[in-house]
């Protein structure tokens, strides 16, 4: 519950710390210059959209299927690839830093181990699913198919 009133509240600062930050930044460099910047990141943003998200979003869509939390998981490094996407569409400087390092490879692969960590799946290892007795049966070998691509 903690968590989500920090993250509402965040949300609701982070146009107020995004103007703030323009200001000064407009003060150092100029608001013209402040204002291509922006635009410029948020060209950016839709670049990374359209090339690179656009088979993160397909599998996004076969992954929110129903049942399919641990395939979300197993695919965290290609959402932070769209995360950044989006933050670097959204005006503003605060959400441009973040998106620039999120489009950095060693740091993305750092931030998708993480949340693997927290998830409680170490990265890169097929995922465990854990049935009670009742919830599965067994099923003889020669009566499988094999579904693998």
């Amino acid at each position: 519950m903690f968590v989500a009133k920090y993250l509402a509240l965040a949300l609701l600062a982070l146009p107020i710390a995004e103007l703030l930050v323009f200001i000064l930044v407009a003060s150092q460099i100029g608001f013209s210059a402040a204002a291509i910047l922006v635009i410029a990141t948020s060209a950016l943003g839709w670049l990374v959209l359209s090339r690179a998200g656009g088979s993160h979003v397909e599998r996004m869509k076969v992954v929110f299927g129903p049942q399919r939390v641990s395939a979300f998981q197993a695919d965290a490094r290609g959402l932070l690839v769209l995360i950044a996407g989006f933050l670097l569409l959204l005006p503003g400087f605060i959400t441009d830093v973040i998106g620039l390092v999120l489009l950095i490879g060693p740091l993305r692969q750092a931030i998708g181990e993480w949340i693997h960590g927290r998830a409680g799946q170490p990265a890169g290892e097929p995922g465990v699913v854990d049935l009670a007795p009742e919830d599965y049966r067994r099923v003889p070998e020669e009566r499988l198919t094999d579904r693998r691509e």
